[in-house]
């Protein structure tokens, strides 16, 4: 089996495209993420194969954020798909439905802190509150963990503070906003490379476009498991 530390996001338009991908993958790639640009493309009936015939660990990326009876019923439903990560948004009271939705089942429940596409600019104009965005991502983190949350989605730049944290003893850090060196930034602004976040206490990280948009995904895959297991990703380097 291959490093399951390394997720793979599906964001292809359809299941089909999806199954390609993985199967082009074969052993090199254990974990997928399949996120909400691909659920009316068939993303459940794919989450399914991987995870059925396939032998696939599976992130189901919904971000949910509704009211909390809402949110419970709709993570208990999606957690009869056997999935192994599921994100919601990191307030407390969402937090605290999903896990309640995923109560006697293996399903983790993965809060949202700040995205990783937003900066100080993108919370200014959603009137969050003052404060630099790490301090905001790691007080966000630090709630959704006492809600009862297995884990947190954020940018590689807050996780070793994330890790540092009591209440994140035992619990997962899962980043996005992953670029091996050279790669495009696309619509992430805090980014850091594969090494970096294993330095910093990352548990698992996600990469879409810089292995789907490759010529050879396997190869840029492999690559990127060769970064997050060299010796710049034993301590922090920076």
């Amino acid at each position: 089996m291959s490093d399951d530390r390394l997720i793979v996001a599906l964001d292809v338009p359809n299941a089909l495209e999806g199954l390609n991908l993985a199967e082009q993958l074969g052993d090199a790639v254990s974990f997928y993420k399949i996120g909400l640009g691909m659920l009316t493309g068939g993303g459940l009936a794919l989450a399914n194969e991987l995870k059925q015939d396939h032998g696939k660990r599976i992130f189901l990326d919904m971000k949910l954020f509704d009211i909390g009876a809402t949110v419970e019923s709709a993570v208990r439903g999606l957690a009869q798909f056997d999935i192994d990560f599921l994100t919601v948004h990191g307030d407390p009271h969402v937090v605290r439905a999903a896990k309640e939705g995923a109560a006697g089942k293996d399903l983790k429940i993965l809060a949202v802190t700040i995205l990783t596409s937003l900066d100080r600019d993108d919370l200014d104009a959603s009137l969050i509150k003052p404060g630099t965005m790490a301090d905001l991502v790691v007080e966000r983190a630090a709630r959704a963990f006492e809600a009862g949350a297995d884990g947190i989605i954020a940018s590689p730049q807050e996780a070793a503070l994330i890790r540092a944290l009591p209440q994140a003893s035992g619990r997962l850090i899962v980043t996005p906003g992953v670029r091996p060196a050279g790669a495009a930034l696309g619509d992430q602004k805090r980014i850091a490379t594969p090494a970096q976040a294993v330095a910093d206490g990352v548990d698992h990280i996600v990469v879409g476009r810089p292995v789907w948009q490759a010529k050879n995904p396997r190869a840029a895959a492999e690559a990127i498991l060769t970064e997050m297991n060299s010796p710049q990703a034993k301590s922090p380097n920076h």
